[in-house]
């Protein structure tokens, strides 16, 4: 077993005790404070009219698109490196997936790919933060604007980050975090959609509690047909402690990329960039592998040696399902799969041990 693990969650049961106990002697494990002040707190923190905490990010993406109608016959440009549920939710609609390739210095969608991309036939763009990184999020939606397109943001991993002084969730039409236990905010799984569109937000409303809207006598009125993604109140507890604390949590990591920047970049390694006026959360502490360095054979010598690595992220277009399906893949978001290395990081991780495990690695 690794004896350095990728990471730790930002929560503890001593935090959580009090109100776990109140939970369970009151017996409101569902719809209860603790989500509607979540849903609050959430609100303020990426000043955003409307919150809808959901069962994860996953759930969240599919229900976005839904309320976009996206079906048959309809195109959703997506950003290539990314965790494949972005795609997926696209093609479990039976809509199809667009793959625009990345930056290989930032990661993220590259504007000219999505311009080339954009055909009559699509109806939404997802911009995924890679691994944090909302890079060019504001670009992206200004050609989404001039082409009357609605733009989703796949923030899993970017609650906290910011460009041009605007938090992640306040700034594409539609935005989906996840609370799983690899973010910096964990629920043990979760997620939440946020939006400033009244319209959309009504239809949240409804369609997240089973189509139900106010009353028909003594009983619920279902005025609509629905589901139920609903984050349960402990759950919300957890998430609601540790938003309080986000921000001293960002800070602490990038202290802690700067020194694996300073140590790392000497022996070849490249950390993942960001543009400017940009707050990156460090979802994911990522760097490109040196020249001639073979990433799987480092993953497999770093686990011998006791430090826990995983990839960066993943080439959806490159998968084997989307791959023979699709015929698409794209250079630069394969590449970085091939080449990239995530890299413990969570709050008192030993950067110096990891670092001389990797010097120790590639000798």
């Amino acid at each position: 077993m690794s004896s350095i693990r990728l990471m730790k969650s930002y929560i503890s049961f001593e935090e959580v005790e009090k109100e776990f106990r109140e939970v369970f002697e009151t017996g409101m494990f569902t719809r209860g404070t603790h989500i509607q002040h979540f849903r609050e707190q959430l609100s303020q923190f990426a000043d955003v009219k409307h919150v809808f905490p959901t069962t994860s990010a996953t759930t969240a993406l599919w229900t976005c698109l839904r309320a976009l109608e996206i079906g048959p016959g309809d195109e959703v440009v997506v950003s290539d490196f990314s965790f494949p549920a972005t795609a997926n939710v696209v093609e479990d609609l039976g809509a199809t997936p667009v793959f625009a390739d990345v930056d290989l210095d930032t990661f993220n969608m590259l504007p000219s790919e999505l311009e080339k991309k954009i055909s009559p036939k699509t109806k939404a763009v997802i911009f995924v933060d890679a691994l944090g990184n909302p890079t060019g999020l504001t670009k992206i939606k200004e050609i989404c604007e001039k082409h009357g397109i609605p733009l989703v943001e796949d923030a899993a991993c970017a609650i906290g980050s910011a460009e041009h002084g605007k938090r992640c969730g306040g700034i594409a039409d539609m935005t989906c975090y996840s609370f799983h236990p690899r973010k910096l905010i964990s629920t043990g799984e979760g997620g939440a959609i946020t939006t400033n569109n009244d319209a959309w937000a009504d239809w949240f409303e409804v369609k997240l509690f089973h189509g139900a809207k106010g009353m028909k006598g003594v009983a619920l009125d279902f005025v609509d047909y629905g589901f139920n993604f609903r984050l349960p109140e402990l759950q919300a507890i957890m998430g609601s402690k540790q938003l309080t604390k986000i921000d001293s949590i960002i800070d602490e990591r990038n202290r802690i990329r700067n020194l694996y920047i300073e140590l790392l970049e000497p022996l070849g390694f490249v950390a993942q960039k960001t543009g400017p006026g940009v707050r990156y959360n460090v979802q994911s502490m990522v760097f490109k592998v040196p020249t001639g360095c073979n990433r799987n054979s480092l993953i497999m010598r770093l686990k011998e040696l006791g430090v826990e690595t995983t990839i960066g992220t993943y080439s959806m277009s490159s998968g084997t399902y989307f791959a023979k399906k699709y015929d698409d893949t794209q250079p630069n978001s394969t590449w970085l799969e091939n080449n990239t290395i995530t890299l413990p990081c969570f709050e008192g991780v030993e950067v110096t041990l990891v670092v001389t495990a990797i010097e120790k690695a590639l000798a």
